[in-house]
């Protein structure tokens, strides 16, 4: 044993570790749907790693590839360098679309406050979004607590949380003909 380790030392080969692979926690693999199964080992492919995946996620030649690709360490730099300038640059086109927008948007307001002082308080007028009119306090005496929850965990103006997600098959306790929107007073 002890001449072995000496040999493998000696001779310098790189061994990639395997990481440990859990069999004891396997599920036995009942009848499934193939489309499923196709899915899964798509997104997570196995971690024996005695061949290349078809994901990308390991091959046994990578150091020979990158090797290939990128024969010295100046070219590395040379590509980071590039990658780090295009980054920039995008990130300067993006900053000054923004301020574009942004001026855009300063002016429309301050011909608005010429045209019309009202309208332009009122677009500006801060709003608590946890401000509860007269008639919306009436009305939240009357709904039930999941009911309730759902008005106040809404923001005025965003996107309703009640609604479900648009999907392409049904939820498998099907349609539910009794629900109503709750219809908030503005």
């Amino acid at each position: 044993m002890l001449s072995r380790l000496v040999a493998d030392r000696l001779s310098g080969s790189l061994r990639i570790s395997q990481p440990f692979i859990r069999h004891y926690a396997a599920r036995p693999e009942a009848v499934t749907d193939p489309k499923k199964e196709i899915i899964r080992r798509a997104l997570y492919p196995s971690n024996i790693r005695n061949r290349a995946s078809p994901t990308g996620t390991w091959r046994p030649d990578v150091g020979q590839a990158i090797q290939h690709a990128i024969p010295s360490v100046q070219a590395h730099n040379t590509i980071e360098r590039a990658w780090l300038l295009h980054k920039r640059q995008a990130r300067k086109r993006r900053e000054a679309e923004l301020a574009r927008k942004f001026e855009c948007m300063r002016k429309a307001m301050e011909e608005l406050e010429k045209i019309d002082t009202r309208l332009y308080m009122e677009a500006n007028r801060p709003e608590d979004p946890r401000a509860r009119s007269e008639a919306e306090r009436q009305l939240a005496k009357t709904l039930r607590s999941s009911e309730l929850r759902a008005i106040e965990a809404r923001v005025r103006g965003l996107f309703p949380r009640e609604l479900r997600v648009p999907t392409e098959t049904p939820p498998p306790s099907g349609w539910n003909y009794e629900w109503k929107p709750i219809q908030r007073p503005v």
